[in-house]
């Protein structure tokens, strides 16, 4: 039995749920939060600040949808979604100018909010400063962020996530964002019936990356697959937020032991079907993490059912926090690690792969447009004007006209796509 270092006690999961308290070993301790260092994330957030690759990257995105929509059921699927979900998102930008509905009373209604959410069915919620470090450019004056950002984490079912990659977990991929959208817009109504302002970022489309103030909120922390690991579910969760001005308690950053367990676990990264995720952890924009390779996990993203590997196989999505705790400091061992249970998939054409075992992909597999879609236009007019030995034709120059034409009629901030909702933005 390993010598137990502290212990974290979480809410139920559930509202009324008797608390949990989830054992961290000694040897999985480190710090609360996300290790950082201010100074850096400062400058990254001046010099280089951060846009979404929904705009960054539009002609890889443009790319990945085109490729989805060859498969009938996933075509439907991501139509159905962004149909559906396009009237939640503008009601969503519209709650930033919404006024309250009666007048405060100046009494911190923390308890209230979190009790609602609860209510409204979010797994996790926790409030901090929201900090505009991490805001889209394109986002910065496109509606008012208030000063407080309210965390919340909706559980996405368990049956349909573990049979990912697969059609049933687009489907409820897709649902959970709106079920959790449409709860958002009733919390920022009943935030408003207290006197407040509430302004809800939208499931889908959000003012920039999430975790960082998530973690700093205390629901959970950044695992080695790039989404936050929450306590009950892990990273099987989709994530909103409603930024508001009302008197409100502050959550701090608790240290669950995921950043030492999961350089122990390594399961998401052994089993990611491209190869997309690192072993060890660097310094990115100020902080220590497990960084994506970007590159390597669209395609498979775009020709594999929208992939998710990486959740379907990290132990604290299969078993909760606790149980695998509990598990570690009673063995040494990862719960699930190196079972069929666990490490289990099925690519579409290609076939199952248990632990151990890895699709094999030719180079050309990974080959994408890069860039947003003005770049990569002219990439490929450059390309083509190369190839015939650097003449430029009439048709040819037309054909780039008439792409830069299509291109400047869109909006380019467009953030309706399935895709990249959770990206490892930092």
């Amino acid at each position: 039995m390993l010598k137990i270092g502290h212990e974290v006690i979480r809410p139920g999961k559930r509202l009324g749920d008797a608390e949990v308290t989830i054992p961290i070993p000694e040897e999985l301790e480190t710090v609360p939060g996300i290790p950082l260092n201010n100074r850096e994330v400062d400058w990254y957030a001046r010099e280089y600040p951060l846009e979404s690759m929904n705009v960054s990257e539009r002609a890889s995105r443009d790319w990945a949808n085109t490729l989805r929509d060859q498969h009938s059921e996933m075509r439907e699927i991501r139509k159905e979604h962004e149909k559906l979900n396009r009237s939640l998102i503008m009601a969503c930008r519209l709650t930033s100018d919404l006024e309250p509905t009666a007048e405060p009373t100046g009494e911190d209604i923390t308890d209230l909010i979190k009790d609602k959410a609860r209510e409204l069915g979010f797994l996790e919620v926790g409030i901090t400063a929201f900090d505009h470090r991490y805001t889209f450019t394109s986002k910065k004056d496109v509606m008012t962020y208030y000063p407080h950002v309210i965390c919340l984490a909706y559980e996405q079912d368990f049956e349909p996530t573990q049979t990912i990659p697969s059609v049933d977990a687009e489907i409820v991929h897709s649902s959970t964002y709106r079920t959790e959208g449409a709860a958002a817009l009733e919390l920022g109504n009943f935030i408003r019936s207290h006197g407040y302002h509430a302004q809800v970022t939208g499931s889908g489309d959000s003012p920039g990356p999430y975790i960082p103030m998530f973690v700093e909120a205390g629901l959970g922390q950044l695992g080695a697959c790039g989404y936050l690991l929450t306590p009950h579910e892990g990273n099987r969760c989709r994530l909103v937020s409603v930024t508001t001005d009302a008197v409100v308690t502050y959550d701090k950053p608790v240290d669950y032991g995921i950043h030492a367990f999961c350089q122990v676990c390594q399961v998401c990264v052994n089993r990611c079907p491209g190869r997309a995720l690192m072993r060890d952890k660097i310094w990115w924009r100020g902080l220590e993490k497990n960084k994506l390779y970007f590159k390597r996990c669209r395609p498979v993203m775009a020709r594999y059912l929208g992939c998710g590997v990486c959740m379907k196989t990290c132990p604290i999505q299969k078993y909760g926090l606790q149980n695998v705790m509990e598990h570690y400091a009673e063995t040494g061992q990862v719960l699930g690690k190196g079972t069929h249970d666990l490490e289990g998939y099925t690519l579409e054409g290609k076939g199952y792969f248990g632990p151990g075992e890895l699709p094999v992909f030719d180079r050309g597999f990974f080959n994408m447009p890069h860039g947003n879609e003005y770049e990569w236009s002219f990439e490929s007019f450059k390309e083509k004007a190369k190839a015939a030995g650097g003449e430029i034709s009439d048709e040819l120059m037309q054909e780039f006209k008439q792409e830069m034409a299509n291109h400047l009629s869109r909006d380019t901030t467009d953030h309706l796509s399935m895709m990249d909702q959770d990206a490892d933005y930092i």
